[in-house]
């Protein structure tokens, strides 16, 4: 049971935040693998509470698995999980999705994407092929066209990929094994940076850095705990933090660090909370707080901060719904202040600014 659900939840990750156009409320989409859809909830900035767009869930392919909204809010791109393929979508003025076909093929699985900053490309995880396609990503059209080079080489079952804030350097978690891959960027091209891959604890299956992109922190869904890495800002190599990896609770299937560097924060699949953590500004370690770790619903299978960093948000996939929490000042402690019902089991949200 815990590889099936592990499968459902490192197959899936993707996750992105962006400017928007409004100061009262923003969008965030949801993928929901099981029924074949993305379900679009405005955000209140002002309590953190969500509440589904009408006309949400819009159907995408086999198996949702992960979805990014461009920075301009004009397009958005979805991993099918169960077709071997991405759907482009057109974004409107409310937060609409539209289809736009044909979609565009991938690899064997693709279980993750990401964009890079620039909005030039595209980057997905193919889990069962073990590699990384790259598409270049047309401005006005938002059509994709695979680029030269594409896909490259990973580990065994990549399942999440992520690029570091400057944009320099791609890492991927190979969720089967025990390894990240990293890569150095150069006009969407990659090259291995140097030490890859670099070896991490059973089942890695999420990736989340800082905001300055110094230091990057992998949650290893096997062995209940994460691990912390420097990065080397002109080769993206990694050296291990003192201590890594460090203890979480159960199962930790996602991490998040806020917006303003200060916490971090893990969810616990199987023990069913989200674990806490301050973060040094000078070392990158964590350190638990008071009062952590704090009850979520059943299986919270991803976390995601606001970009205020005054609220966090944990999907709970056993219980079909989102769980909204807000920050307390000084203490980092959490306080349940909404649920969003998923209509079924959701896999991972997109959330803008």
């Amino acid at each position: 049971m815990l590889m099936r659900t592990m499968l459902a939840v490192s197959a899936s990750l993707a996750l992105a935040m962006l400017p928007g156009c409004g100061v009262s409320t923003h969008t965030a989409y949801v993928t929901t693998p099981l029924n074949n859809g993305v379900l679009a909830f405005r955000v209140s900035a002002a309590t953190g509470r969500l509440s589904q767009v009408p006309g949400s869930p819009y159907a995408a392919g086999i198996s949702p698995t992960a979805i990014v909204v461009s920075s301009n809010r004009k397009f958005a791109y979805v991993t099918n999980g169960g077709e071997a393929d991405i759907s482009e979508f057109t974004v409107d003025s409310f937060g609409k999705l539209t289809e736009v076909m044909p979609r565009t093929r991938t690899g064997l699985n693709p279980s993750s994407l990401v964009l890079d900053p620039s909005g030039d490309f595209l980057y997905v995880t193919n889990a069962v092929s073990r590699t990384l396609s790259v598409f270049a990503v047309d401005a006005t059209s938002g059509t994709l066209k695979e680029a030269p080079g594409s896909p490259y080489a990973t580990g065994f079952n990549p399942v999440r990929v992520a690029i570091t804030p400057t944009g320099k350097f791609l890492y991927v978690a190979n969720g089967s094994g025990v390894s990240i891959s990293g890569f150095a960027i150069s006009s969407g091209a990659l090259s291995p940076v140097p030490g890859s891959p670099n070896t991490v604890g059973n089942g890695p299956n999420w990736i989340a850095f800082d905001p300055s992109g110094k230091f990057m922190y992998v949650a290893s869904l096997l062995d209940s705990n994460f691990s912390g890495f420097s990065i080397n800002q002109n080769t993206g190599a990694l050296t291990a933090m003192v201590g890594s990896p460090f203890l979480a609770g159960t199962n930790p299937s996602s991490l998040a660090v806020s917006s303003t560097s200060k916490y971090l924060y893990v969810t616990n699949l199987t023990s069913n909370n989200i674990s806490v953590f301050t973060l040094d500004p000078m070392s990158g370690l964590p350190t638990e707080i008071v009062g952590s770790p704090f009850a979520t619903g059943n299986g919270p299978a991803f976390v995601l901060t606001d970009p205020s960093a005054l609220y966090v948000y944990v999907g709970n996939q056993t219980d079909h719904n989102i769980w909204s929490y807000e920050v307390v000042a000084f203490t980092g402690m959490l306080t349940n202040v909404g649920t969003a019902d998923t209509l079924s089991s959701s896999t991972t949200m997109f959330l803008e600014q």
